[in-house]
């Protein structure tokens, strides 16, 4: 009988238990987020290896708080003991296609936590538009944003996105992809895209970066430097996807710059060049970085602890293109089978859900190289208005 009152000493507080302190610091790769959970009848205790792990708990607990017909909160008994089976559970929002909010992007880290997702991948810049206010480039966004003074991130809301998902132990990893996706960048730095030519003349568009001019070198250097002391995180997103060759092909003095390298009729080489540089660059700011599989495909050089984002479904099976990235010996992040900006009319959500990202051909050592995946969420047909619905 007495076990059957016990609902009567009702437990008032929640003892969390953290072996190494320390709140001030950001999350990280290696962040020890496993926790174990204690609720039985006199006691509700949670311990953790550290603060992240605490969060991750706390979360959980919350989850377990119900609510009986007469208001009183309850919990059952439980022992848990939990911790991720990947490092990296990340999220993309595309803030180029369609601009977002500051107050959209804080809610979505609110909904991350809920599901102890721990990276905002922010692909903040690309073709349609460039939100981000450089300090170094102003110019970029005064030119390149759909409206300069309202579709923005300045300084201070890029400051808070990083604290308000510190506080949540989510990592933002920013991504500023190049040599293509940069059409928005053109306008606000003068030389620094392509000229497409028709024949003889310009004709008055412009294609991926140019590659060949030291001034370009000069701009990325001095626009990445900027880029990570503002992300503190240790990886920068680099992109190095989709770069169409057109432009390059029709401009002269291109053509004339690969004969004068020997790279015959190879644009990968050029593309490789300029990735080859940019990579040196970002590596000698201290960063790490992330690029798109693409730069694995076309055997650009890499360093060993680059991480390849494997997101195709054509050529080759995503599958096989795990294998192949991490035979190489390289860190493996999977999007390919989670674009859920694409729907189809139905119940397209269980194909998301049976997704073994380990399931191809490779030794364990191969496994251990996949760090996690990532959700997508790209902006071409999605804005505030239907962001929250079409993601959770």
């Amino acid at each position: 009988a007495g076990n059957e009152q016990s609902w009567e000493t009702p437990c008032t507080q929640l003892l969390v238990f953290v072996a190494t302190p320390g709140c001030d610091g950001f999350p990280s790769l290696d962040s020890k987020e496993s926790y174990k959970l204690s609720v039985s009848e006199g006691s509700l205790l949670l311990s953790a290896d550290a603060v992240w792990g605490a969060l991750r708990g706390l979360e959980t607990f919350s989850q377990l708080v119900g609510r009986d017909e007469n208001g009183t909160f309850y919990i059952n008994k439980t022992e848990i003991v939990d911790f991720p089976r990947f490092p990296h559970r990340g999220l993309l929002l595309d803030t180029s296609r369609h601009y977002l909010p500051l107050k959209a992007i804080l809610e979505t880290l609110d909904v991350m936590a809920y599901n102890k997702f721990n990276v905002f991948h922010w692909h903040i810049v690309d073709d349609p538009s460039f939100p981000y206010e450089s300090l170094t480039f102003p110019e970029l966004s005064k030119q390149g944003a759909f409206n300069a003074m309202t579709h923005v991130y300045t300084a201070s809301d890029v400051q808070t996105v990083i604290e308000y998902a510190r506080l949540r132990g989510i990592r933002v990893i920013a991504e500023f992809d190049t040599p293509g996706h940069t059409l928005s960048w053109g306008p606000g730095a003068p030389g620094l895209l392509t000229p497409c030519y028709l024949g003889k003349y310009p004709s008055g568009t412009y294609g991926p970066i140019n590659p060949i001019l030291n001034s370009t070198y000069q701009f990325v250097t001095s626009l990445f430097q900027e880029v990570s002391t503002v992300f503190p995180d240790f990886f920068l997103h680099l992109g190095g996807d989709e770069v169409d060759f057109t432009c390059w092909k029709s401009n002269p003095k291109i053509r004339a710059f690969m004969k004068e390298m020997g790279f015959g009729e190879d644009y990968k080489k050029l593309e490789s060049f300029y990735i080859q540089r940019l990579l040196d660059t970002v590596s000698s700011l201290g960063k790490g970085y992330i690029v798109w599989q693409e730069v694995f495909d076309n055997r650009v050089k890499v360093r060993p602890d680059t991480v390849i984002h494997v997101w195709k479904e054509n050529s080759t099976p995503y599958m096989e293109e795990m294998a192949n990235v991490t035979k190489a010996g390289y860190r493996a992040l999977l999007s390919a089978p989670w674009y859920l900006n694409r729907i189809s009319y139905g119940q397209d959500w269980m194909a998301a859900y049976q997704v073994e990202p380990l399931k191809f051909e490779g030794v364990p050592e191969q496994k251990d190289l996949v760090i996690g995946g990532e959700a997508c969420m790209w902006g071409e047909y999605v804005d505030v208005t239907n962001l929250t619905p079409r993601l959770w």
